[in-house]
């Protein structure tokens, strides 16, 4: 086994109880998947500090996290990725993509109809397991 990675995805639900879904660039590694928003937690960085990080950097907004759902891995072939999906709430009334091509909103009950990132397939099934 290869280095882990350890990443957190921000799962961003808004008053409707939709979830923010961003498409990742197309020239970029897994190009046209579907991802919760988020990135590589630093040296000494802890999960929450890492989703406020990479939120601000990914959509220029300020968000609140507050629950860690799920602890997912997923083998790459660049190595193992331990993603952690965080629910968060948007402190922002305003966001917009600086890494990302699209986004949309959607029920949980509709997330499997777009295509994702294999790892945050399995934080799919945590997030509906909730249910």
């Amino acid at each position: 086994m290869g280095k882990i990675i350890k990443v957190v995805g921000a799962i961003i639900e808004n008053q409707n109880g939709q979830i923010l879904c961003t498409l990742r660039p197309s020239e970029k590694i897994l190009g046209n998947y579907w991802e919760f928003p988020g990135g590589k937690i630093e040296e000494g960085e802890t999960a929450y500090q890492a989703i406020r990080r990479e939120i601000k950097e990914e959509l220029e907004a300020e968000i609140e996290p507050f629950e860690i759902i799920g602890n997912v891995f997923h083998e790459y072939e660049r190595g193992l990725i331990n993603l952690i999906g965080i629910k968060c709430r948007l402190i922002s009334t305003n966001f917009k993509l600086l890494e990302h091509d699209a986004y949309v909103w959607l029920n949980k009950e509709n997330l499997n109809s777009l295509v994702w990132a294999p790892a945050d397939i399995e934080l799919i099934k945590k997030l509906k397991k909730e249910e």
